[in-house]
């Protein structure tokens, strides 16, 4: 978005870069599937993005300021983190699958953890923001006891597939 959005509206403004297919889609994976990699965010997509459009996504994000790459060296693997800006859309993406919850078809897999997160609100949604801070920007996270976000998450996931 060289020029800027079409219009001032803020609604506009962030579907004009979150809007498309693609782009929630990838940074769900790398949020809540840590795949930070582009052959991980290809081969374990649910939803089977091509290659053409997961580099074209990639590129968007982190020229929109949601993702930065590391400078790879030849041969080496690049890895994409999160920036602060795409870490304050754990509520929105928290809030877009608790609705994805109550009006569209899901599977018990796919969905236990948008339930987890819709039980567990707030205040799970702000840890689990202050581990995706320290994995991707290197700011420390308070101590808590017991199982962290990212492990309870995993967790749910785990057991339902067992059951599924």
């Amino acid at each position: 978005m060289p020029d800027g959005p079409r219009s001032g509206c803020p609604i506009n403004a962030a579907i004009e870069v979150v809007g498309d297919r693609w782009s929630l889609l990838v940074l769900r994976d790398v949020m809540f599937g840590d795949r930070r990699h582009f052959r991980q965010l290809q081969s374990q997509s649910e939803e089977g993005i091509a290659s053409n459009i997961l580099a074209d996504r990639l590129r968007t994000l982190v020229e929109a300021g949601l993702l930065t790459r590391d400078s790879a060296g030849r041969g080496q693997r690049a890895t994409y983190s999160l920036t602060e800006a795409a870490i304050q859309l754990v509520p929105v993406l928290a809030q877009l699958a608790s609705w994805g919850l109550r009006h569209r078809p899901t599977t018990p897999e796919l969905r236990v953890r948008a339930e987890l997160l819709e039980a567990g609100g707030p205040p799970l949604w702000e840890e689990f923001m202050a581990e995706l801070r320290e994995r991707h920007l290197g700011i420390p996270r308070p101590n808590a006891d017991g199982p962290t976000a990212t492990e309870r998450l995993a967790a749910a996931y785990a057991e339902a597939v067992a059951r599924g």
